[in-house]
């Protein structure tokens, strides 16, 4: 098993020592990758989410500015985690094709390029938009590069249930576009992803336990067990499934949210379930990775039910009004 040390200098070890001192014939596919694209989706949703869902109004061109600028910023993060993270991306077999390990980015490349968008989407969000809504947005790129990234992910079994909350920013940054605050309702948005990061990332973790193993990261599977995981991964299960109502109880979403988000909730505990009675070395692992793939679906389904009942309930409003 070869472990990488968390104190190794990053671009040495596995990617050699010149690497970050030579340039590279990189193309914009190759930088965009950077970026992580998948998860860069989810951060504009679920920030658009709480940027439709916040009371008040905002112009049409400063919302997608918003928007803009919490993705670049999230884009950010991507890049200097992988910037940071190029000696075990370069041994797991999940991440050894990123664009670094690969050699298509360099090191001294990818830290420009996360450190030129991370100042640029801070600026111009504080600039156009406002001072609060900045702030959070730096908070999140400085929580998720230098707590989670260079802190926790290589010192505690942990580090996914803290590290998570920069995952659970985005709603509230797009809260905050609005109306220049925080206040409960994005601070349940903020909890629903939040309490939803472990079940959902500790089921990926479960299945690629020898490739986190391989590089030394502790993972909890890894170091408490496949035992004390599962049962984690209920515990953060139901209480996501009461975060996920929450909007119900505080009347930001109606009735009909409620149900559906009830049901979606029962769903991915019932998955966690499964992942309970998955007998503790199961090569094939797979309620681990149908509740992966149910946890990915169900946060966007819950998100999109909040904007459904949303303007669902614009409408109702507007027709009564009419009426």
């Amino acid at each position: 098993m070869t472990v990488i040390d968390s104190h190794t200098p990053v671009g040495q070890d596995t990617l050699g020592t010149d690497q970050g001192l030579r340039l590279s014939e990189a193309g914009a596919r190759d930088f965009w990758a950077l970026l992580k694209p998948r998860v860069m989706s989810l951060v504009i949703f679920t920030a658009f989410a709480g940027l439709i869902l916040a009371p008040g109004h905002i112009n049409p061109v400063l919302a997608v500015v918003s928007v803009l600028c919490i993705a670049v910023g999230a884009g950010a993060s991507g890049a200097l985690n992988m910037w940071y993270d190029a000696d075990i991306d370069a041994v797991m077999t999940r991440t050894a094709k990123r664009p670094i390990p690969a050699g298509r980015i360099t090191l001294d490349e990818a830290f420009a390029f996360g450190i030129t968008l991370s100042v640029f989407s801070v600026v111009i969000l504080g600039l156009a938009v406002n001072l609060v809504a900045a702030a959070l947005l730096a908070f999140t790129i400085f929580f998720y590069v230098v707590v989670y990234t260079m802190w926790l992910k290589r010192s505690t079994p942990q580090n996914i249930v803290i590290g998570g909350a920069s995952g659970a920013f985005p709603p509230m940054i797009g809260w905050a576009c609005v109306t220049g605050d925080v206040s409960l309702d994005s601070i349940i948005l903020f909890l629903i992803i939040f309490l939803w990061t472990p079940a959902h990332f500790w089921a990926l973790a479960l299945f690629k336990m020898r490739d986190y193993g391989s590089v030394g990261v502790p993972m909890m599977p890894n170091v408490r067990g496949e035992r004390t995981t599962k049962i984690q991964m209920l515990f953060y299960a139901v209480t996501t499934a009461v975060s996920a109502v929450a909007p119900t109880l505080t009347g930001l979403a109606g009735y009909g949210y409620g149900l559906f988000s009830g049901i979606l909730s029962l769903i991915f505990v019932y998955y966690s379930l499964t992942v309970l009675r998955m007998p503790d070395g199961d090569e094939k692992m797979t309620p681990a990775k149908k509740m992966f793939a149910y946890s990915i679906f169900y946060l966007f389904a819950i998100f999109s039910a909040l904007l459904v009942d949303h303007y669902a309930t614009g409408i109702a409003n507007l027709f009564g009004a009419l009426v």
